[in-house]
């Protein structure tokens, strides 16, 4: 089932798909500290926690606003329209990063009141150093080129299990421990708990995940070429937006029950895409 969704429907996905992921990461993370001594330990829990939650949000919210929960994700999909093909406009993506960013905030506040907290402290895990940031922009590169790449193969229904999979991964194989998220890390900053990173730390983890996600275009690019438009697109509704499914060149365009497809696109018309990031 797919539903068509304004604007303001659409920010408040945003913010509360946003803020229910970072009460399943901050939350798993204060819970398996809790409960185990070894680092290691909590990380495994908290990274399959985490990337499970993802998924099953992904899935929930991707019908409705495709599921960015991240300003990069949103900023991909803006850069996306500008070149011509399917995304969001401006007005929509400052809106989604607003939104998914209070959502963060909230997510982050509710989890330390969840588990007894005084809501409020800000994080004192400080995080620096030039390889933590290249992890940033390895994991935020790899998010944004998992997302594209599927798109442009016409696999874009695997979106939520590989961005959770590559979540949970990433998590383990990049120095940072895989934030790839601006709005996400703002969030951690109002949690002094394993997963939590210290004010100071913001900058410089946020300008890594912006050059990480432009790098992420430029490789789409590179290895699947064009704005993503090398498919048909179906009917538009009468705002221009397309409803339709994309064809394969090539192929008889059909028109397409907007009922059977399984998820909106940036504009809140229907399409089978997904978007999305931890």
């Amino acid at each position: 089932m797919t539903i068509r969704a304004s604007l303001p429907r659409r920010a408040v996905a945003e913010l509360v798909g946003t803020a229910g992921l970072l009460v399943v990461v901050i939350g798993s993370g204060i819970r398996s500290a809790d409960l185990s001594r070894d680092t290691g330990v909590a990380l495994v829990a908290n990274s399959l926690a985490s990337a499970i939650g993802l998924g099953l949000i992904i899935t929930l919210f991707g019908p409705l606003s495709g599921a960015h929960l991240n300003p990069v994700v949103t900023l991909a999909s803006w850069w996306a329209r500008r070149r011509g093909g399917d995304g969001l406009a401006g007005r929509e993506a400052l809106v989604y990063t607003a939104a998914q960013t209070a959502g963060a905030i909230a997510g982050a506040v509710l989890a330390e009141v969840m588990f007894g907290h005084i809501p409020g402290a800000f994080s004192t895990q400080v995080r620096g150093g030039s390889h933590l940031l290249l992890g940033e922009v390895v994991a935020t590169a790899g998010l944004v080129l998992v997302i594209r790449g599927l798109e442009r193969i016409g696999r874009a229904g695997m979106i939520p299990a590989a961005v959770a999979a590559y979540i949970g991964s990433a998590i383990w194989f990049t120095s940072s421990g895989s934030f790839a998220n601006p709005a996400g890390t703002i969030g951690r900053a109002f949690s002094d708990s394993f997963t939590g990173i210290a004010p100071q730390s913001l900058p410089g983890f946020v300008a890594a995940q912006l050059l990480g996600g432009a790098l992420g275009l430029a490789l789409a690019a590179l290895l699947y070429g064009g704005t993503g438009r090398g498919a048909e697109r179906g009917p538009e509704d009468g705002a221009g937006r397309h409803t339709g499914r994309r064809i394969a060149r090539g192929r008889r365009k059909t028109a397409v029950d907007p009922q059977s497809l399984s998820a909106v696109d940036h504009t809140g018309a229907t399409s089978p895409t997904y978007e999305t990031a931890s």
